[in-house]
């Protein structure tokens, strides 16, 4: 199994991966399959199903679809040129794409968000139709959000999970087991074997340029959230703090000795700027995806930044560490919260960021493999109950939450030999279970929790 780190960390724009990445990234193959049909076409129309229809909204899924069936994508959008796109489509009725002829697409009648349908494969579910001349559908195809700005067909999913079909990689582990009697085998780290995987398919300078420009994002993102203040968009009036906490820790420097605790607050205005950046429609990366965007990097900032002997040598290493735990919960479970909700995408999160920490931190692959089960472990059950179905509140704050217990996670590992009751893959299981009994409402539908019980939303 070899799921790459740069499918794992993708760039790409906020609020959801899974609800805006997703949908964007499924309108452009929808483009592809069009240009490479032999008929002609004359208008376009879209679905949304189940978690996509409850908070499609909220998330910008709609205007996520429309603008990928225009020919934008998450990794090159550009915001400005996107206004002015949408505002042609909402006063023409008519979308105009590079390869394509004129099509026709209202966008009050031609995008529907269908309450009633779930389709049958995942809860985050779209179906892209192109039309000819008489409005008749001469192409249609169903597409699923899977998570992590990840989409497959209706095909690709019946197919199963592992459709890598690339050359064999030299540590083809499925899961942690696997890993962990590679690594003694080998005699390699989990990122040595990691890289070796990378290079084998995309070669060391494709990685590291890659790895590079991913933690760039990540850091800048941080850095554009700390610095900008105001209130987010979508109607619940949440106010951005990262700035305010982090502008009071820096005054609070060169004062008296601040009380220990002072630290979570410093990890927790990284990884909240990170959030409200994404909430704000802003560059973010997925880690896993946007709504659990800031628990990594601000683990790894709090790394940088905090921890004595720390280097950017060793960023790669992190990355590398945090993608293999990554791809383990994914092929095993799920990192979708429409899916399995909130522990799958700040639970993973937590994961991938304590292995990526007790890695660079000098720990063995067993005490990585511990660093990981703490951290899930003690995500198990969180459920995904967006407010009015916006990335906001409570995920904001929870990806400081994750942060911390990152950091914990891994410290505690760390004191340990790497021995322990719980085995990681035991835990990637357990969630999936859970996932699989967790009501529907509880899983990014904003029909239950705290969705339903704040009060004049």
């Amino acid at each position: 199994m070899f799921l790459s780190v740069f499918d794992m960390f993708k760039v790409g724009i906020g609020p959801s991966s899974s609800h805006t990445m997703g949908p964007m990234v499924a309108a452009a193959r929808f483009l592809k399959l069009m240009r490479a049909s032999p008929f002609h076409f004359s208008g376009l129309r879209a679905s949304l199903h189940g978690s996509l229809a409850f908070t499609g909204v909220g998330h910008a899924t709609d205007r996520a679809t429309i603008l990928g069936l225009a020919g934008f994508t998450p990794e090159s959008f550009d915001a400005e040129r996107a206004e002015a796109v949408m505002t042609s489509i909402k006063q023409t009725c008519q979308i105009t794409v590079d390869g394509l002829a004129p099509l026709r697409f209202d966008p009050k009648t031609d995008l529907i968000f269908d309450y009633d349908m779930k389709l049958d494969g995942h809860a985050n579910g779209m179906i892209l139709m192109a039309t000819d001349a008489q409005g008749d559908v001469t192409l249609r195809e169903t597409y699923y959000s899977i998570g992590g700005g990840f989409v497959m067909t209706e095909a690709e999913l019946a197919a199963g999970k592992d459709t890598d079909e690339g050359a064999p990689v030299p540590f083809p582990f499925k899961s942690a087991t696997e890993m962990l009697e590679m690594a003694r085998t080998s005699g390699k780290t989990i990122a040595g074997m990691k890289r070796a995987n990378e290079i084998s398919r995309n070669g060391e300078v494709h990685l590291r340029a890659g790895t590079k420009r991913l933690w760039q994002v990540m850091n800048d993102c941080i850095d554009r959230g700390l610095t900008t203040d105001g209130i987010l968009p979508g109607g619940l009036n949440v106010k951005r703090r990262a700035k305010g906490i982090h502008d009071a820790l820096l005054a609070e420097r060169g004062l008296n000795q601040p009380a220990p605790h002072t630290i979570n607050d410093w990890m927790s205005a990284y990884a909240m700027a990170v959030n409200e950046e994404n909430a704000a429609g802003g560059q973010v990366v997925t880690a896993p995806t946007n709504g659990a965007a800031g628990v990594l990097p601000a683990t790894l900032r709090y790394y940088l930044d905090h921890v004595p002997g720390a280097s950017t040598a060793h960023v790669e290493d992190f990355l590398l560490t945090a993608a293999a735990i990554g791809g383990l919960v994914k092929f095993n479970a799920s990192i979708s919260g429409a899916e399995a909700g909130c522990q799958a995408e700040v639970g993973s999160a937590a994961a991938m960021a304590a292995a990526g920490l007790c890695a660079v931190m000098g720990g063995t692959p067993e005490q990585i493999e511990n660093a990981a089960e703490i951290a899930l472990e003690h995500h198990l059950g969180m459920t995904c109950d967006p407010v009015k179905g916006l990335v906001q509140v409570p995920c904001i704050e929870r990806n400081g939450l994750g942060a911390i217990k990152a950091v914990s996670a891994a410290s505690l590992a760390l004191r340990g030999d790497g021995t322990h009751l719980v085995p990681l893959d035991a835990c990637i299981e357990t969630m999936r279970q859970t996932g699989a009994d967790m009501s529907e409402k509880y899983k990014e539908t904003s029909l239950g929790g705290l969705a339903v019980n704040v009060p004049n939303c």
